[in-house]
């Protein structure tokens, strides 16, 4: 077997020693939970009754016996999410499947899902990244009735899938599979949809030309195709071991797709009559680094660098941009998928995929083979592909080499020698900036701060022209407790437009820039933000930035101490005041107690008490000791 490459072995290692306490506690509890009786044995008659009264009477006479596992689903179906669509059927799919193995399946629950796609640029985008906490709390509302022994997850976009792993976690003493629902069709180039936006960017074609442009990109269920969060989360739950193997882009609409849904709801079941496959053993230090990996040899969204802190800490495990930025040095780029690249998942998929991927980041060592999966123990599993023939699921490996290296290549001859995700850092504060699609010439950029504190005005100064020039776009202003950091995608065809004009730009934020971030070099989720007296709130028009993601630098030039200067203050227009309408005003609490992007953008865990990038030294504004919000509350 191939060793475990150094810098992984040594990042997990001192996740571990950082972990040790919160991890420590969380398997206590979890242990707790699994040493008691399952549900159905603990609740009075009553109870169970209301449990199956809306059941069918078949369903019912299982669950009187008293000894046939129950499964619990939890959905995120609504039929405004292409990607979510499918989900509306998968619920008769389950239980038909795991009545054919003699148990029950009831859904628990359903969670929001909001896409991102509709509310990009518009008001309710400030309640996105909000939403995958209260997707956590909807799965603990929905399996809290304590009648399942086993669970299984219905989601792919953005926030869902990190929310329904926080809150699955919250039950680790159950085994939990997800099923996602597959990717859309092709639909024209991605090329071809990003020059039609430049176009309109600049004014020189109309919104009719530029909706016939997007509705040929988005044209039917399933995800997007291009490779942003959603297909991200594919990915990581792929390598995570909570999917059934290769299940991540198999089309909604092919018999396949049934038959992988049927197989995770057996699956399920199989694991809660064995006592195997437990969320709290499944997840680990060693699982999180593979998330990680995966993450970055596939040049996946920059969301994760926020979600994957949030959900690592809902295992007890503490992780943080440094470790990212070290796992990402030792990382080949392995994926050319849009924005990386101009071929789509569909494309991905057919090249080799994620068993693809999964087996040649074992083989160089850059992932743990030797974790507990929904499958068993060890990724050997993850190295095949589905297929159906005469109607019978069957299994295969995939393929050994790529079939189109321009997609896809081994671990020994990647894209390039590192994933491409790095931490910047200097007298603004700490961001992360992805890579993988930036030009090396411009990946270094020094040139005049022009800040501005909405989306909205950044875009009428491009479109005056007074951002013809070298410039950085200082927006802020934008993190989780100013506005729910909502993702700034709105900017990309604008930056991207100055660009090609053959200006030196940059973009520096406290928001984030959305699992689309490409070509133009961001540093995004700047922290501490702006609203609590970050480094940003102290930048003026015409400071001279430097944003060196070569070697990781992130500072003024030239301007002194700028904490020294007094620090601007939100202008009127963007106070909390005005974060009402559109639902707003109902996450006042969220805004206000909301961790750092560093922490995760959390309101469902406490402050961190280990250093953010310095290993093991106490934070100065962290509590002494390490602690999930729920140790704290039950001290």
């Amino acid at each position: 077997m191939t060793s475990l490459n150094p810098v992984v072995a040594r990042v997990t290692d001192r996740i571990r020693e950082r972990s040790r306490e919160t991890r420590a506690d969380y398997l206590r509890r979890m242990d707790a939970a699994s040493a008691e009786e399952p549900g159905r044995a603990k609740l009075s008659c009553a109870n169970w009754a209301h449990a199956f009264a809306g059941s069918p009477v078949q369903d019912k006479l299982r669950a009187m016996g008293g000894r046939d596992p129950n499964i619990g689903i939890v959905t995120a179906y609504n039929d405004m999410l292409s990607a979510h669509q499918p989900f509306e059927r998968f619920p008769a799919v389950i239980r038909q499947a795991v009545r054919d193995v003699g148990a029950t399946a009831q859904v628990a629950g359903g969670t929001p899902a909001m896409c991102d796609g509709v509310t990009q640029g518009r008001p309710g985008m400030e309640l996105s990244l909000f939403s995958r906490d209260l997707i956590a709390m909807s799965t603990g509302i929905a399996l809290t009735h304590d009648a399942f022994d086993a669970a299984v997850m219905l989601g792919v976009c953005d926030k869902i899938v990190p929310g329904l792993f926080m809150g699955a976690l919250a039950f680790g003493h159950l085994p939990v599979v997800f099923a996602p629902a597959g990717p859309m069709p092709s639909g024209i180039p991605n090329a071809e949809k990003a020059r039609v936006r430049a176009l309109y960017a600049q004014g020189l074609i109309d919104r009719q030309a530029l909706l016939e442009s997007e509705v040929a990109s988005y044209h039917s269920p399933g995800t997007c195709t291009f490779y942003g969060t959603a297909n991200s989360n594919q990915m990581m739950m792929e390598v995570a071991g909570l999917h059934m193997p290769s299940t991540a882009f198999v089309h909604p609409e092919s018999g396949l797709r049934d038959a992988l849904t049927a197989a995770a709801a057996k699956q399920a079941v199989w694991l809660a009559r064995e006592g195997r496959g437990t969320m709290a053993r499944v997840v680990d230090e060693r699982t999180i680094v593979n998330m990680i990996t995966a993450l970055l040899a596939t040049g996946g969204s920059t969301n994760h660098a926020i979600h994957l802190i949030a959900m690592a800490r809902a295992a007890g495990v503490i992780i943080d941009w440094t470790d990212m930025d070290d796992l990402s040095s030792a990382t080949p780029l392995l994926a050319r998928v849009y924005p990386n690249g101009s071929a789509d998942v569909n494309a991905f998929q057919a090249a080799g995929g994620p068993a693809f991927i999964t087996r040649e980041l074992v083989a160089s060592g850059n992932l743990h083979a030797d974790v507990e999966t929904v499958m068993g123990h060890g990724l050997e599993a993850y190295f095949r592909e589905p297929s159906l023939v005469d109607g019978e699921l069957v299994w295969r490996d995939g393929v050994a080499e790529s079939l189109d290296r321009d997609i896809l290549r081994p671990a020994h001859d990647p894209f390039q020698k590192d994933g491409g995700l790095r931490l910047v850092q200097g007298d603004l504060g700490r961001a992360v900036i992805k890579v993988s699609a930036v030009k090396p010439e411009n990946r270094v950029i020094e040139a005049p701060a022009a800040v501005f504190e909405s989306q909205e005005a950044a875009l009428e100064a491009f479109k005056a022209g007074k951002l013809d020039r070298d410039v950085i776009v200082v927006l802020r202003f934008q993190g989780p407790r100013a506005n729910g950091m909502p993702e700034l995608h709105s900017l990309s065809p604008a930056l991207s437009v100055l660009q090609d004009r053959g200006f030196k730009v940059a973009f520096v934020t406290d928001g984030r820039m959305s699992g689309a971030s490409g070509r133009t070099p961001a540093a995004i989720h700047v922290s501490p933000e702006a609203l609590a007296g970050g480094p940003l709130a102290h930048v003026r028009d015409g400071d001279v930035i430097r944003l060196d993601a070569e070697r990781g630098v992130l500072t003024t030039i030239g301007a002194g101490d700028i904490s020294a200067r007094p620090s601007s203050l939100r202008s009127d227009a963007h106070a909390e005041g005005s974060s009402w309408g559109y639902g707003r005003e109902l996450f006042a609490m969220f805004r206000h107690s909301v961790s750092t992007a560093e922490e995760g953008a959390s309101v469902c865990f406490g402050p961190l008490s280990t250093a953010v990038g310095a290993g093991d030294q106490p934070r100065a504004d962290g509590p002494p000791n390490p602690n999930i919000v729920d140790r704290a509350v039950d001290a």
